[in-house]
């Protein structure tokens, strides 16, 4: 089956982010909501009218989760933590601030399970003490509670949940390995195995299709991979940018795949070749993608903040 209907880009959104991460497909709104980590910007894309809107926020942005019925306001996972986001007013109102000390970490990816939790990774930046393996996936569940989950982790990306919800996927990137686990209906995760060995680039953000395939990108390798529901490499689209951090599937029929990307890192030769690093494309698959979910439990705000 060929689920990729050309290896060039039906579309390229001109964004020039520094680190683009996170893309989700906001139905209600009908755009494309991602962030320019660095740039401590959220963005939005309307396919309508082809025009990207941006939002400034007061911290960094690894991830953010959807929620009912709203268009104007997510979840963002900060770098300190998670709050409230008003994409109009730029105004935040902290739920769990769990990162505010100078600790060398920050929240990077995250997503909404199919139950309506969402998770969300931390990462340790500070290389010199990335080996520690201090980083966590932190949980924000029905009741409005969060905690980390599993600890051990350098780098949290990857966080994608198959269409029945009882497979979670997780990826460590600089491990350079995919890992699944089995998710219970309270979504506790366990029987934690190895789902597939990259070999070229490193792991970063996934999702999955209504087939139940996992779309990997490729940091470092310019390249997003489909798994089937096995782990084997069914099919590599190659992107224009070496640097691909996340996959969405988006419009009407979720049949286009959008893929962020960053130029974050690379030198000024590098960035002369590639010249759409840190845009985001866009590619017509055959096979579409799931409704993104969104978190449907309690909103309960910091007191201490």
């Amino acid at each position: 089956m060929v689920v990729i209907s050309s290896q060039q880009p039906a579309a390229i959104i001109a964004a020039g982010d520094v680190l683009g991460e996170g893309p989700v497909w906001d139905a209600h709104a009908g755009r494309l909501l991602w962030t320019d980590i660095q740039s401590r910007r959220l963005r939005a894309f309307d396919p309508a009218g082809g025009a990207v809107e941006t939002f400034a926020a007061p911290e960094r942005i690894g991830s953010i989760a959807l929620l009912p019925e709203e268009t104007g306001r997510v979840i963002a996972a900060f770098e300190t933590g998670l709050g409230l986001f008003d994409l109009a007013s730029g105004q935040v109102e902290w739920l769990h601030r769990v990162e505010a000390q100078a600790n060398g970490r920050r929240f990077n990816d995250g997503r909404v399970d199919r139950a309506g939790r969402f998770w969300a990774g931390t990462m340790v930046e500070d290389e010199a003490i990335r080996h520690r393996a201090e980083a966590s996936v932190w949980r924000l569940d029905h009741a409005g509670d969060f905690a980390p989950h599993f600890g051990g982790v350098q780098i949290a990306n990857g966080l994608a949940f198959s269409p029945d919800g009882r497979t979670a996927y997780f990826s460590d990137s600089p491990l350079q390995t995919i890992f699944a686990f089995d998710q219970d209906e309270d979504g506790t995760l366990s029987n934690r195995r190895v789902f597939a060995e990259v070999t070229e680039g490193y792991p970063d953000g996934a999702t999955v299709d209504a087939e139940g395939c996992l779309w990997s990108a490729r940091w470092a390798a310019g390249t997003v991979v489909r798994h089937a529901p096995d782990g084997r490499v069914l099919e590599t689209l190659r992107v224009p940018a070496s640097q691909p951090t996340c996959v969405a599937f988006g419009g009407e029929d979720l049949r286009t795949l959008y893929v962020t990307s960053a130029r974050d890192e690379l030198s000024d030769d590098e960035l002369v070749r590639q010249p759409h690093a840190g845009d985001v494309f866009a590619y017509d698959v055959t096979v579409p993608g799931l409704p993104e979910p969104r978190y449907t439990g309690a909103i309960r705000f910091a007191s201490n903040v």
